[in-house]
């Protein structure tokens, strides 16, 4: 960034590159408006659940992505000489926008994604050993259970205790952490109430898009 340029702008462009409805995106190049069908989130699940396993797998490696490359790319190159605290105050402030830019896209009505898969690229760019505690337990947890809602409920929950185990001391990554992992739980409050009620959808991808009634 020029020097004539605030850092503090960084936020505003990690809320942007955020901000982009990958999920909406891939379906409409398919023809598909995602949020007419199956949950109407426009994040990687419901992708999967309505065009198949791939597109969902696709679906979550671009919204991962989004998250992770831009924050990693300026956390190396770009913020190196505002002094070490501010640099993690920043690089959080970035993750944060661009978790927030996916939950509420503005292309979309300030209607988005849940913020899983965003949140993981970010903590994989600041905080990789809490993205792989939070990782395995999600991965467990839809083995065990097959539904995506409870794995990523637990693996918010995890967030701020591998925080504060991996970095003792360093706030900082504890607020991220925590207020990720609240983010998503907010953004799942449907969920909880599917998993209450007993009607929560359990996870069954098909390889080949489903036939709309």
């Amino acid at each position: 960034m020029p020097p004539t340029v605030s850092p503090w702008l960084w936020p505003l462009f990690f809320y942007l590159v955020g901000s982009i409805p990958t999920g909406y995106l891939l379906a409409c190049s398919r023809g598909i408006d995602i949020r007419q069908h199956g949950s109407g989130n426009i994040g990687a699940t419901n992708v999967g659940r309505v065009m198949g396993r791939k597109w969902g797998l696709f679906a979550f490696a671009c919204d991962f992505l989004k998250g992770f490359l831009p924050l990693y790319l300026v956390r190396i190159y770009g913020l190196a000489d505002i002094g070490p605290n501010t640099t993690a105050l920043l690089l959080v402030a970035c993750g944060l926008a661009a978790i927030l830019g996916h939950n509420y896209t503005p292309w979309l009505g300030f209607k988005g994604g849940k913020g899983v898969a965003t949140s993981g690229g970010v903590l994989g760019a600041l905080m990789p050993p809490v993205l792989a505690v939070a990782l395995s337990l999600w991965i467990i947890a839809v083995f065990l259970t097959r539904t995506v809602s409870i794995a990523s409920l637990l693996a918010s929950a995890v967030l701020p205790v591998a925080a504060a185990w991996f970095y003792p001391g360093q706030w900082i990554y504890f607020c991220l952490a925590a207020m990720a992992g609240g983010l998503a739980a907010w953004r799942h409050r449907s969920n909880i109430q599917r998993l209450m009620a007993g009607t929560e959808s359990r996870i069954q991808f098909s390889s080949r898009k489903k036939e709309t009634p």
